[in-house]
């Protein structure tokens, strides 16, 4: 589906311009050191550690999306921790500080059609190989969420958690949700009688009836639960048409919502 890149001190955000910085009040003191996996890593000789997270895993629509990070550990960011747990005023000024900040950033995607194709967790881990591979700074060592590493040739440690539990992915993991949520806003925009915007394609009982009532849109996973009808028949012409550049382009136009920054698309 594409990828995007950027390094610390050079990208900005790819969204919303209202909370670039906003009051440093909103962002919380955040939890406990969290860095001991990080630390771990250092000690054993590994000087250029990414975090890896995705978003997306659970909706019934829209693209799962992956991002890696290498914090820079002179200029540490406050509050990180599992996007989750933070609203989304947060989480977006959060955003803007990771990417502000960190020695280089990344975000992946792997597209519904895909994931129909290959299952959600390949998907999951194909978007996670593409955001590694698009950062400006090749890693050395992977902190991964999850249980599962991916295919990427240097050391890699699996965390269950790992976003409540590693700065790195815990940083990882806001950029990924904060970029999925502005991708499905921007859904919205094109077939906005899902309701995109409020539920981010979640199988919230809006979303169930908007399903019943008008049938998937070329967005929705059709190997999903609840995304078809009972027979299991996907529609002859299903709620509108998608280009092929529209998934291709995605994360580039979701950048491009605010001025041009110097992140790259390769």
């Amino acid at each position: 589906m594409g990828r995007t890149s950027g390094a610390g001190g050079s990208a900005r955000s790819m969204g919303r311009q209202g909370l670039k910085d906003t009051a440093p009040a909103l962002i919380p003191a955040g939890p406990p050191r969290r860095d001991r996996h990080e630390r771990a890593c250092l000690r054993r000789g590994f000087r250029s550690i990414a975090g890896v997270d995705e978003a997306g895993r659970g909706p019934l629509a829209g693209p799962v999306v992956a991002a890696a990070v290498i914090l820079d550990r002179a200029r540490p960011v406050r509050g990180i921790d599992d996007s989750k747990s933070l609203p989304a005023g947060v989480r977006e000024a959060l955003f803007d500080r990771i990417t502000r900040s960190a020695r280089a950033w990344a975000v992946g995607a792997a597209d519904p059609g895909e994931i129909d194709r290959i299952n959600i967790l390949r998907a999951s881990l194909l978007a996670m190989r593409r955001a590694v591979l698009a950062l400006s700074e090749l890693p050395d060592c992977l902190l991964v969420d999850g249980r599962d590493g991916i295919d990427f040739p240097v050391y890699q440690k699996a965390i269950i958690r790992g976003d409540a539990l590693s700065l790195s992915i815990g940083a990882a993991s806001i950029v990924a949700k904060v970029t999925r949520d502005r991708l499905m806003e921007e859904m919205h925009r094109r077939w906005p009688a899902y309701n995109f915007a409020r539920h981010k394609g979640y199988p919230t009982p809006e979303h169930l009836e908007a399903l019943r009532r008008h049938g998937p849109c070329p967005i929705h996973r059709l190997t999903f639960r609840g995304v078809l009808p009972a027979d299991g028949r996907a529609p002859d012409n299903p709620a509108g048409s998608v280009e092929e550049p529209f998934f291709s382009g995605l994360l580039d136009r979701a950048r491009l919502r605010r001025p041009p920054s110097r992140n790259r698309t390769p």
